[in-house]
């Protein structure tokens, strides 16, 4: 009997123990707290906006600046002994005339583009005089850039009165003093290709001499070298502002208004060494000109 008591105060007393020792509920879990952010010291660089760029506003819908992407066109090759016929001609064109306008205008002037290329030694200028004092346009004589921009701005008599000496010096150049241009051209008959067409040979600008009363040219350019440079230089055309002609074209097309001033002759003499009266002479080039495509028509037989 009191070992049966023995053993229920046992398990009462194991069972009281056990139940002491497991929680009732399991407490919460505190959240973990984050650290605060430790405030930087280096301050963070500000950005700048960059400006943009202005582009300027295109002026128009055409453009304005020269060719120069424009090859120049390769006449076809002449040999001498396919020349059948030949006739030299001087014409002069007068930039007073509407038509020739064009190359004079503020924008693109002729002889401002054969005055940069002879400055810069792109183009050489020829001597229209030769040793006698004769004129010469057989480009026998070439000329330094600084002879030939001289001849072309004209020269000027300064007298030092102390010294009792008189200086030549280099006028001011004036591109407007050029308002005519003479061309030497040949005529010829290529049996060949039965074509019969004119080729420029030479291109001289020309001032009006105030001694001899007389229009002279200044210098000579040799005109398949000349145009290189004026193939790339865009003419300012009168009929359409977005027109990409050059001033080759304009000769090569014969878009240009002018006057015959000599033949080739015997006695070498030009019109006005024949013909005194000036409008008796545009009767004569008129003449002439008639004359040479007159011969043209002879040719063919219908």
């Amino acid at each position: 009997m009191k070992r049966i008591v023995s053993i229920i105060a046992l398990a009462l007393f194991t069972t009281l123990a056990y139940a002491q020792k497991k929680p009732t509920k399991l407490a919460p879990k505190k959240a973990a707290v984050a650290p605060a952010p430790v405030a930087d010291t280096v301050a963070a660089p500000v950005k700048v906006a960059k400006k943009k760029l202005k582009v300027p506003p295109k002026d128009g819908f055409y453009a304005r600046k020269d060719i120069d992407s424009t090859e120049m066109v390769p006449l076809a090759d002449v040999r001498e002994e396919d020349v059948f016929y030949a006739k030299r001609i001087w014409r002069e064109i007068d930039l007073r005339d509407t038509v020739n306008s064009s190359l004079k205008s503020p924008k693109s002037r002729l002889i401002d583009v054969i005055l940069a290329a002879v400055k810069a030694e792109e183009l050489t200028a020829y001597a229209p005089i030769d040793s006698v004092l004769n004129e010469d346009d057989a480009f026998n004589t070439p000329m330094t850039k600084d002879s030939a921009m001289m001849a072309a701005a004209g020269t000027v008599e300064v007298t030092d009165a102390k010294a009792g000496t008189v200086k030549t010096v280099a006028n001011d150049l004036n591109p407007e003093s050029f308002l005519k241009f003479r061309i030497k051209e040949d005529w010829i008959f290529d049996v060949k290709r039965s074509i019969f067409e004119p080729r420029i040979v030479g291109i001289a600008p020309m001032k009006y001499n105030e001694v001899s009363k007389q229009w002279q040219p200044v210098f000579w350019v040799y005109y398949p070298e000349a145009r290189e440079i004026l193939t790339k230089k865009r003419l300012i055309n009168t009929n359409n502002d977005a027109s990409s002609l050059s001033f080759d074209d304009f000769f090569i097309r014969r878009l240009f208004s002018s006057y015959i001033v000599k033949e080739s002759n015997p006695g070498d003499n030009k019109l006005r060494d024949i013909i005194a009266d000036p409008r008796q002479r545009l009767y004569e080039s008129e003449r002439i000109k008639k004359s040479v495509l007159d011969y043209e028509q002879g040719l063919w037989e219908y």
